[in-house]
């Protein structure tokens, strides 16, 4: 598979207090990886070095075959931030008027919508089930509608990498899982490759292809079989708290019995 993304030796520190170290990672096109780790474990650093929001301090990253500092191509890549400035919660905007800026962020002046891109935009809305609510106020919404409103104006661009940085962390179970659901349902169904940050190393699992596990370094990088199967991290987790995350057994007392 085409490699979407390549960390090689990669280092990010703040006032020489190193944040991330010697990270060496490649993602392949169509990846689902789940970023897990402890807080303060650098995960947050390690997106924003990606996005080239924050310098590395060794190693060098490739985006979709460029190197990061030659890479143009950013409206394929959809950006969820935690904490969402961009956008004024109490600002009066519907629902379509806020998915749409992420299409008009792309434009040339003056910024306008064609016929064709507002029937894209509604096409977005719709397979993330919020297209019965395109005229609602953005403001009036639940904090699960919200998320999928702004996951919406990620996806408008049609991207081929999104990374999505602790999307889920205010939402009630219920919301988060359908969170994860429609993630899910990005990747597989739109060939979409996805980074997703998360504390929730108890449940990402159930839709993530690959994991990530940082703690300042990568403690474990691949698929949840390999985590599953692996003695170096059955030493390191627990083999109780191993297999919670990774979601192969039908139940806990499987766990007692596996060899």
């Amino acid at each position: 598979m085409p490699t979407a993304l390549e960390l090689n030796n990669c280092s990010v520190s703040y006032q020489h207090i190193e944040a991330v170290s010697n990270v060496t990672i490649a993602i392949e096109q169509g990846d689902y990886v789940g970023i897990v780790g402890p807080n303060g474990s650098g995960k947050s650093s390690l997106v924003k070095a990606i996005l080239g929001l924050l310098p590395l301090s060794a190693g060098s990253i490739t985006v979709m075959g460029a190197p990061l500092q030659q890479f143009t191509q950013w409206s394929k890549v959809g950006y969820l931030p935690q904490k969402q400035n961009t956008v004024n919660p109490l600002f009066p905007a519907t629902v379509t008027e806020v998915a749409s800026l992420g299409l008009l962020s792309t434009k040339k002046l003056p910024r306008r919508l064609s016929g064709a891109d507002r029937a894209h935009i509604n096409d977005v809305l719709k397979w993330l089930e919020i297209h019965d609510i395109k005229d609602e106020m953005f403001s009036r919404l639940s904090g699960g509608q919200q998320q999928r409103v702004f996951l919406a104006r990620a996806m408008v661009n049609n991207p081929k990498l999104l990374i999505l940085d602790e999307p889920t962390v205010a939402l009630d179970p219920q919301s988060r899982e359908n969170f994860y659901r429609i993630t899910k349902h990005i990747n597989t169904q739109h060939n979409v490759t996805v980074l997703l940050v998360t504390h929730d190393s108890g449940s990402i699992g159930r839709y993530a292809s690959k994991m990530l596990y940082l703690d300042k370094k990568a403690v474990f990088f691949g698929s949840f079989d390999d985590f599953c199967n692996s003695p170096d991290m059955s030493s390191y987790f627990g083999e109780y708290s191993q297999h919670i995350m990774c979601h192969k057994h039908d139940d806990t007392a499987e766990i007692g019995t596996r060899k």
